[in-house]
């Protein structure tokens, strides 16, 4: 599972709304020098993010909790935004090459149509299955006290 810490700014029925400050695994990642991760998280360190979570701990606002993914869901979730719309346009550019040679203008129109279709599958596959990809509340962090 992947935990981030986050505190706790709303909650709305049996839903919780958290507020993560995104942090990076590269300071203690040995392979930091040699992964392109590690400029992509540079560029986007130290931005907060707001994600819904099911309220399982009856957290407060102003509650520190850690709220975790596992990681094959989101592996999953990836492979699925990502993945799926650039197979499917490269598959409708190749079959455009396949049952019209030469044409370029109808490659790249399959090629537009497959990136379409993929995009729009993914996000109705996202809406259908999002309980799966949903993160959970871990525990309350205690809180520290101040002298």
């Amino acid at each position: 599972m992947i935990h981030e810490t986050g505190t706790v700014i709303s909650v709305q029925g049996g839903d919780a709304w958290v507020q993560t400050i995104r942090e990076s695994a590269c300071q203690s990642c040995k392979a930091r020098h040699g992964c392109g991760q590690k400029a992509l998280a540079g560029l986007t360190s130290g931005q907060s993010r707001q994600i819904r979570v099911a309220n399982t701990l009856q957290a407060k606002p102003g509650d520190q909790v850690t709220v975790a993914i596992e990681e094959t869901a989101l592996l999953k979730a990836s492979l699925l935004v990502y993945a799926v719309p650039l197979l499917l346009m490269v598959a409708a550019t190749a079959l455009a090459g396949m049952l019209l040679p030469g044409n370029d203008l109808a490659a790249m129109l399959c090629a537009g149509a497959g990136l379409a279709t993929g995009l729009w599958w993914a996000g109705r596959q996202s809406r259908v299955g999002a309980a799966r990809w949903q993160p959970v509340m871990g525990r309350l962090v205690p809180r520290v006290r101040e002298l």
